[in-house]
């Protein structure tokens, strides 16, 4: 099994929510690539690296399925099936 590695990439953004919508649409343009799992991406400050948040709320739904909606959505679960 191959190891998993984490790329660290600088951006500017007005404000943390405006961050983590930018991260969300490039994690979710990134997992066309079958070795990104976009479910794992997380923000933080430059400054900060070690406080991270979660961009996506990932939650086991069964069946092989996963939330797809962002972190702390106030919704119900919404997934579609990875095939991959």
């Amino acid at each position: 099994m191959a190891e998993r590695y984490v790329v660290h990439v600088a951006f500017t953004a007005p404000d943390p929510d405006a961050a983590r919508q930018f991260g969300r649409t490039l994690a979710r343009t990134l997992d066309r690539l079958p070795q990104v799992d976009a479910a794992e991406a997380t923000v933080s400050a430059e400054d900060d690296q070690g406080v991270q948040s979660r961009l996506f709320c990932d939650r086991l739904l069964g069946g092989g399925r996963r939330c797809v909606l962002r972190a702390e959505h106030e919704v119900p679960c919404a997934s579609v099936e990875v095939v991959r």
